[in-house]
């Protein structure tokens, strides 16, 4: 098999996730889960960045030891994230000893290889982002960081530099022979233009500050967070620690990203890579943000804390289901761009999509089947179901395509809209539910052919809506088994080995609701 290895961006534990990080990983998740459906072996990264001043002071405010407090914010996030069945590999926290070896050696070999120096720097600096900040970008933002939109300070510090500049031209052909490198498209444009107005060499290390990792050569220094965080992509397989695991995942096929964040990675990564003599990732991608619509004033707002509209995934996640977090914000959300949450379109887009058209579409199959017919369709072993959708080839092709530009509202559009939808229009045309009354026979195909419509929509959907889309497969007796299916079977229908039969646990003699409606 292909190996196929995701990161997602590690995240500063000054605090829980919110619904804009989530978003991130949703995407990534997608993206793992439909590889590994077409056969890759894939490994899914995902980590916390804890090697920050900002963490250390956060612990510090709680009253507790920052490496005590790491652990337990990486506990936090795990959950957060197994509640929205995130499948992640490994997961790294930036503060544990693996790292500090992977961190350690790193620098060492940039240093011996020559693009390491002692200096001094002189600029302005984000408290915030932990970062300098050009004149450029602070007149531009009026005064401030054009992030956290709080006024930078001065600071002068002895420091050492990675020779980010000696890079500039070979970033350029990079970019120029690797179109695909950085996407979507309008992040390409923006860090061409970037680079091509002059890159500096970068200050990579900090005086005076306890928690992080210290520079090897020189222990009064500790390594820069952004230095030390990219490296979390190498830690989880194996730089330093297991030379053959490192070298049969690297180079990374995407590296999902926050677009705030794509100079780092689109410039400073790979020039950090080739210094240190290694490829660089094949692809980043910068996806949007999540904003919140305020349902009082119809405003856009930022995801603020100090707004009061922070939302939790958890909240979501146990009003409702994981699925349901996962549907809305990939189908309304294009994750290239940004998009926006607001709980009516979260109800009015479950209701309609989830509850309404996928939940009873299965519920009146499974009902019917089993009220009518002892829940088993006789004489449907061997026989070809009846074709409601006569394009699934060209619709499965056409997903495909979406999911692997990481288009996932326009893949889920087409799922919907020329699989799930069409279904519901053929139920609501033949009315099993009154042509079982007057001739069983012609009832036992229009439901035989729903079913397919159902085996098909939930392979279709399995990468996004890994929970309900089981349940939907294992309704049925259908010929392959569940964890084997791949997403070209979609359009493949693998005959009935024995009759189609219904395995869902029934109570009252209907399925428990898949998603029930929100009033």
């Amino acid at each position: 098999m292909s190996k196929f290895f995701i990161t997602t961006a590690i995240d500063y534990p000054n605090s829980r996730p919110h619904i804009g990080t989530a978003f991130e990983k949703i995407g990534a998740d997608v993206q793992a889960r439909y590889r590994r459906m077409q056969g890759y072996d894939v490994h899914f990264l995902m980590g916390n960045d804890e090697n920050t001043v900002k963490v250390a002071r956060r612990a510090a405010e709680l009253g507790q030891e920052t490496k005590a407090y790491c652990d337990d914010m990486a506990r936090q996030f795990q959950e957060v994230w197994r509640a929205l069945d995130i499948s992640f590999d490994s997961f790294v926290q930036t503060s544990e000893e693996r790292h500090h070896r992977c961190a350690l050696a790193f620098m060492k070999k940039v240093h011996n290889n020559g693009f390491i120096y002692k200096g001094s720097y002189e600029g302005w600096y984000c408290d915030g982002c932990e970062t300098y900040k050009t004149e450029t970008e602070i007149k531009e933002a009026g005064g401030v960081c054009p992030i956290h939109k709080t006024p930078p300070v001065r600071r002068t510090e002895p420091c050492y530099f990675f020779k980010q500049s000696a890079f500039q031209d070979r970033l350029l052909e990079f970019y120029e022979k690797n179109s695909a490198f950085i996407q979507p498209e309008s992040r390409r444009n923006e860090i061409i233009e970037y680079v091509r107005s002059g890159l500096k060499d970068v200050n990579i290390t900090r005086r005076g500050e306890e928690w992080g990792i210290k520079v090897p050569f020189d222990p009064e220094f500790t390594i820069w967070v952004w230095f030390d965080a990219l490296l979390t992509y190498f830690t989880g397989i194996g730089y330093a620690t297991d030379e053959a695991e490192f070298n049969k995942w690297w180079p990374a096929e995407i590296h999902f990203i926050g677009k705030d964040i794509t100079r780092f990675h689109c410039a400073l990564w790979p020039a950090m890579l080739w210094a240190a003599g290694l490829e660089a990732p094949r692809m980043i991608f910068g996806h949007g943000f999540v904003y919140i619509k305020n349902e009082a004033t119809g405003d856009v707002e930022k995801i603020s804390k100090s707004l009061g509209n922070v939302v939790e995934p958890m909240e979501i996640v146990t009003k409702f289901s994981s699925d349901a977090f996962r549907y809305y914000f990939m189908r309304e959300c294009p994750f290239p761009g940004d998009g926006e949450f607001s709980w009516q379109r979260f109800a009015d887009l479950y209701n309609n999509d989830l509850a309404n058209k996928l939940g009873n579409l299965l519920s009146r199959v499974v009902t019917l089947v089993t009220k009518n017919y002892d829940a088993v369709l006789p004489g449907t072993a061997g026989r070809q179901p009846g074709i409601i959708q006569p394009d699934l080839p060209a619709i499965t092709r056409q997903v495909r395509s979406h999911v692997e530009a990481c288009r996932y509202n326009q893949a889920l559009e087409t799922i919907l809209m020329q699989v799930v939808y069409p279904a519901n229009q053929y139920a609501d045309r033949h009315e099993p539910w009154k042509l079982v009354k007057t001739d069983k026979d012609a009832a036992q195909k229009v439901l035989f052919a729903l079913a397919e419509s159902l085996r098909c929509a939930s392979i279709a959907l399995k990468p996004f809506l890994p929970r309900a889309t089981e349940a939907i497969y294992r309704s049925f007796n259908f010929k392959q088994p569940w964890e084997k299916v791949r997403f070209d079977d979609v359009a493949t229908f693998p005959g009935q080995a024995e009759d189609l039969r219904i395995l869902a646990q029934l109570e009252g003699g209907k399925p428990k609701p898949l998603f029930p409606r929100i009033a």
